[in-house]
């Protein structure tokens, strides 16, 4: 079943990359970030001017640089199947997890030729089987994905796991300005014009609010068993 694609939908911090990348270690698959890409294109855009200071996109400019190649991303897995990102060489899964991309990267995210641009290069590396998540995956980017799962849980537990993420990376954010991010985000993913965040008829939800990773993934194990003839506990 290495070619299993499984797509993960849901809002932002809901714990969809740690939830993706311990199911693709496990099943021994490849995991993609999509989130990762519009954070990079986002940083890419910060780093080049083509974002102001009130958040004015340069839009055209970013369009041009995108179809001359000039936002060249990467990627590469880490042993513990998380995803490494790089902009131009430079390994930059950090930086596009500070507080500054994540304020841009909805307003870049609803540009259509990002959306394009991203959408491009994980058909490209997921076409084979993966594990991704995001905003559209089930919906927009694989469609026909094997299993379709969509995210959700209350907004404050949610800042609060963004908190803990900022300060273990040595940062020292304000939960109540994390909190605005989170609702701000909820409302921009969520009434986008193109492909807005929404749970596909198809998909699952979880609602992981006050559950650990591992309940999760026994949850998940019940649907895969059944569906696929698969464990991963």
């Amino acid at each position: 079943m290495n070619n299993i694609i499984i797509a993960i939908d849901g809002y932002s911090s809901t714990g969809k990359g740690t939830f993706a990348v311990e199911i693709a270690r496990r099943l021994g698959i490849l995991y993609l970030d999509s989130g990762a890409l519009y954070r990079t294109v986002t940083l890419y855009a910060l780093r080049n001017g083509e974002i102001e200071w009130n958040g004015e996109i340069h839009d055209r400019m970013l369009q041009e640089d995108l179809l001359l190649g000039k936002v060249d991303i990467s990627v590469a897995a880490n042993p513990d199947g998380s995803m490494r990102v790089f902009l131009g060489g430079d390994d930059v899964s950090g930086k596009i997890r500070e507080l500054e991309v994540a304020r841009n990267v909805s307003a870049i995210a609803t540009l259509p030729f990002v959306r394009n641009f991203v959408d491009e290069q994980l058909h490209r590396l997921g076409a084979k089987g993966c594990v991704m998540d995001g905003r559209d995956i089930g919906t927009a980017v694989f469609p026909n994905a094997d299993l379709k799962i969509f995210m959700t849980a209350d907004a404050r537990i949610r800042a609060q796991r963004r908190v803990l993420q900022m300060e273990a990376a040595g940062q020292h954010p304000d939960f109540e300005a994390i909190l605005r991010n989170v609702q701000e985000r909820d409302y921009i993913d969520s009434h986008r014009a193109m492909n807005p965040l929404r749970k596909a008829d198809d998909a699952i939800e979880l609602d992981n609010s006050h559950m650990t990773v591992e309940e999760q993934m026994v949850w998940l194990d019940g649907i895969l068993r059944e569906r696929f003839n698969l464990s991963i506990l």
